[in-house]
């Protein structure tokens, strides 16, 4: 989950250029994070050609590095702890020991402690509490025997169990990386000749023009050029450079006070980006999925919420065999996948970890693999058979908000196309876009969220209700509320409220309650009324006001795509949350927005 960015280039600034180019990675970690930068003219004689720099706490709170001296070369590292706490001594890059090379890796190596025992053994020494240390030393290790850095590096990284991707620069003004795992892509600039290394596409959208995207078991030598390596074999592999292509909003808050609001005030325009998709890649997945025995949906945390929904609005609309499974927790269903299945995985990042694992093995047993990824370039799209975009633009707050909702039209109208019915589905979304445009810009809305959000500032434990197409929106409500305020939420559907759940009911609980026009609405009702006789409090979304609600949040009706429009009222609460309790909005605590380590 952490962030690594690079830079080969003329301009002598590169410890300002990765710096920049980190501060847009810093959503994937924000524990600490340093640079290295190989030095243009060593004037001071030091014994490395490389100065490293470390610090503890987010980069966004930093300005500038103009004290790191002048160099072309340069990496930089972003951390979200993984093994070792967070200190100065644990952030990367790591120098070895003759300080010939830094190195900073994003993952975790699950043999670490093996290997570490073995150079202990040997008679390494180690600093820190890290894994990442133990690759150093190891590459160290295999260069007392093969005397050279590539074949180091390849045999090094080959006896790492688990997720990783490393980065190293050397004295000689080199820039080693390989790849199992976790993410990693290369910009090139075609007029600047710069070339760049990262983590994701994003970080370097507004500098290069080109890309590659760097497969498993792949290791990269930038030295002027880029020469690319099977890990295994160390022999060339060829990649085709490809246009880079991120849609929506720029990287800033655009005089927003953070991403987070700003994000949510961007669901219109996503959900309308939708609307510009070929009908035909509707059409041909929807014609799959009808002659498939089974489908799943799959994800994590918001997406996997979001996974949940697009099995609903199938199952709903399009009368589909639909199931939908948690990323980290699906392996009772490996045994059941056949070929044929169709495999359909929401991503903001296209990395989840925990996602990858379960469809690079769903994809071996002959599974159809279908992404919605917002992130181009990324591993989950490149081995889908069927590839969409969400077009979202940059979702910067690790917060998802926009994201999820466009993953959750894009479901509908998959469904509403295995229905028969595209064109209604799309004009279901333009009106649905239309509606949420003007209830955002509505003053009121806003003002009656904010004076409602002051009222949960006291309260620790909070309850969502929801039945049917509003299950997955109360349970997302719950996510949100949960990063934003880190307090306690619990999303229940409302008909299983008597079956346990009524015995936590009693004067003062609130219990966020997300009411449509539908066919379970009387079954809702019956549920605000158990709650409110036991003295619980209902803050009521719903596009009419009733007797029963102690709090109103008014929504638009907008009919089959209710749910969809009721999320945007509970990730604004959370939003108003967080701010009235001075939270971290856009990085709250302890989580980072694209997970790569199981």
């Amino acid at each position: 989950m952490c962030g690594i960015f690079g830079y080969v280039g003329k301009k002598t600034n590169a410890a300002q250029i990765v710096f920049e180019g980190l501060k847009r990675l810093d959503y994937r970690g924000y524990d600490s994070w340093g640079i290295a930068v190989k030095i243009t003219d060593n004037k001071s004689n030091l014994k490395s050609e490389i100065v490293v720099e470390k610090h503890v706490g987010k980069i966004g709170e930093v300005n500038d590095v103009n004290n790191l001296p002048s160099g072309s070369i340069a990496i930089a590292h972003t951390r979200w702890a993984t093994t070792g706490a967070v200190t100065k001594v644990n952030a990367h890059p790591y120098f070895s020991t003759d300080k010939s090379f830094a190195l900073a890796q994003n993952g975790i190596v699950e043999n670490f402690d093996e290997l570490k025992k073995k150079l202990k053994k040997k008679g390494y020494t180690f600093i820190s509490q890290t894994d990442t240390e133990v690759i150093v030393r190891l590459i160290e290790d295999k260069l007392k025997r093969v005397k050279d850095l590539f074949i180091a590096v390849r045999e090094a990284f080959l006896e790492l169990e688990g997720r990783n991707t490393i980065i190293l620069v050397t004295n000689a003004g080199k820039i080693y990386a390989a790849r199992n795992g976790s993410p990693l892509v290369i910009g090139f600039n075609s007029k600047t000749k710069e070339t760049y290394i990262s983590s994701d596409t994003l970080s370097f959208s507004s500098l290069a023009d080109k890309m590659i995207a760097i497969d498993n078991g792949e290791m990269v030598i930038i030295n002027g050029g880029v020469a690319i390596f099977n890990i295994a074999s160390g022999k060339k592999v060829k990649h085709v450079e490809e246009e880079i292509t991120i849609h929506g909003s720029k990287v800033d808050k655009e005089g927003y006070d953070h991403f987070m609001i700003k994000e949510i005030n961007e669901n219109p325009y996503v959900i309308n980006q939708l609307l510009h998709q070929e009908k035909e890649l509707y059409e041909r997945l929807a014609s799959a999925i009808k002659k498939t025995k089974t489908v799943y949906t799959i994800g994590s945390g918001t997406t996997g919420l979001a996974a949940s929904q697009i099995a609903y609005y199938l199952r709903r609309f399009g009368k589909i065999k639909a199931i939908s499974l948690v990323g980290s927790d699906a392996r009772e269903y490996y045994e059941l996948f056949s070929k044929g299945d169709i495999l359909i995985a929401p991503s903001q990042s296209g990395e989840t970890a925990d996602v990858l694992e379960v469809l690079e093995y769903a994809k071996s047993k002959g599974v159809t693999i279908v992404s919605i990824v917002n992130m181009s370039g990324s591993t989950m799209t490149r081995m889908s058979d069927y590839k969409f975009m969400s077009q979202a633009g940059a979702e910067i707050c690790v917060l998802s908000t926009k994201v999820f909702v466009s993953q959750i039209s894009w479901g509908y109208l998959l469904a509403k196309t295995a229905q028969g019915q595209f064109n209604e589905g799309k004009k279901n979304l333009q009106i649905l876009s239309k509606e949420a445009e003007i209830y955002l810009k509505d003053k009121n809305n806003v003002k009656n969220i904010e004076k409602i959000s002051k009222y949960f500032l006291a309260k620790q434990h909070i309850f969502l209700l929801g039945k049917s197409q509003n299950f997955q929106i109360v349970r997302e409500g719950m996510v949100k509320i949960i990063e934003a305020t880190y307090k306690h939420a619990h999303a229940i559907p409302s008909g299983d409220l008597k079956h346990y759940a009524i015995t936590l009911m009693e004067k003062g609980v609130p219990v966020i309650v997300v009411m449509s026009n539908d066919e379970v609405r009387t079954d809702v009702n019956t549920a605000i009324n158990e709650v409110r006789l036991r003295g619980a409090e209902v803050i009521a979304i719903a596009p009419v006001k009733q007797d029963n609600f102690d709090y109103y949040l008014q929504v638009p009706d907008t009919g089959e795509t209710s749910a969809i429009m009721s999320v945007i009222p509970l990730q604004l609460l959370a939003y108003h949350m967080a701010v009235d309790l001075g939270n971290s909005v856009d990085k709250p605590r302890n989580i980072a927005k694209s997970v790569t380590v199981k």
